[in-house]
């Protein structure tokens, strides 16, 4: 079943609860941090963007998840299979990070002596400022983008939680915008043009339950001059009424039904993640190889709270059908896919 939200209104009603469950093309239910019926460490915000372009990429984090507040900086190259990610943890910001209740508009800033990251929205584009005076190595990392052409469709969901009624997942993913800039590390200066990079947001903001387990993959690019990227992804609470699984073509949304992800797995029979991996729909409109490149991977473990994360960067090659019926051959289309387990 996929149930499209097409009016804007409240997200929660007076009790906590989801309004409306099911997916958007644009940011429609109106997220208020004040209509939460959860204590401040059950509530998680996050804007998480990928810049990308065929040979390295950069990712920047700022999230209040309550107990912990986060600030995250990654440098990928693909060509020599190479990466790093720097973090900086605060205890029980609950709030004070003042993440703001739309993509649309507002601004994030994470300030701290071993960092600063900013995430600034003007009429003119979305400007990202990273810094880390210690990134690896006692060697600095700076990082300045600006993203623009942003498509006028995106992937939104609004999702419930079977175990919690006040439990949700609001979330908004808008691809292929255009990036512009560059990341400085160690002598080298990495580039982004605007005619060969994307940028990816990861808007996410609700009230998680403690266990989870959640899939993700992503691309932005072109083909033949045209931006096109899809979002794929499950584990994100009940998806009866919607999955997040969706085409970018021209700056319009197609959607697509279930995805699966298929994870090889190695002869203990654990995830062997830098194997090939395979993607299908159930609708047939997505039928996918994954060739890995590197794998991001990251386990946190404190007892009570964990993260296990494992995002794969590498390239997809097979099939998307967009809803008039026009097939989109991909070959080496440069992406990401992920499992994530938290405790949290």
């Amino acid at each position: 079943m996929q149930t499209e939200i097409t009016s804007a209104g409240p997200l929660l009603n007076e009790k906590g609860i989801l309004n409306v469950r099911g997916y958007a093309k644009k940011l429609l239910p109106e997220y208020s941090r004040n209509s939460i019926k959860a204590g401040k460490l059950r509530i998680k915000e996050w804007d998480y963007y990928l810049i990308t372009n065929n040979h390295y990429a950069v990712a920047l984090t700022v999230a209040d998840n309550g107990y912990m507040g986060l600030a995250s900086a990654s440098l990928l190259e693909f060509d020599t299979a190479k990466h790093h990610t720097a973090t900086v943890l605060t205890a029980f910001p609950m709030g004070k990070l003042r993440m703001p209740e739309t993509s649309k508009t507002g601004n994030v800033l994470f300030e701290h002596k071993k960092c600063h990251i900013s995430f600034e929205i003007t009429p003119e584009g979305r400007y990202l400022s990273c810094s880390f005076k210690d990134f690896k190595n006692g060697s600095p990392f700076t990082a300045d983008f600006k993203l623009t052409e942003e498509p006028e469709e995106s992937m939104v969901i609004a999702t419930p939680f079977a175990k919690k009624k006040t439990a949700f997942y609001y979330n908004q993913k808008i691809n292929c915008m255009r990036a512009a800039g560059k990341a400085e590390f160690e002598g080298k200066t990495y580039t982004f043009s605007p005619d060969t990079s994307f940028g990816t947001l990861d808007w996410g903001r609700g009230v998680w339950t403690y266990s989870n387990t959640w899939y993700w993959g992503s691309a932005s690019g072109q083909l033949n001059g045209v931006p096109f990227g899809f979002n794929l992804g499950y584990g994100f609470g009940d998806t009866s009424a919607a999955s997040e699984n969706m085409l970018f073509y021209g700056g319009k949304a197609h959607k697509l039904d279930q995805v699966l992800f298929n994870i090889p797995k190695d002869g203990t029979g654990q995830d062997d993640f830098l194997s090939t991996w395979t993607f299908g729909s159930s609708d047939g409109r997505f039928l996918m190889t994954f060739s890995p490149i590197l794998d991001r991977a990251s386990c946190t473990n404190l007892l009570l709270l964990c993260s296990d994360q494992h995002q794969v960067f590498g390239r997809f090659s097979g099939t998307a059908v967009l809803d008039d019926g026009r097939t989109i051959k991909l070959q080496n289309f440069l992406g990401f896919a992920e499992k994530v387990k938290n405790r949290w």
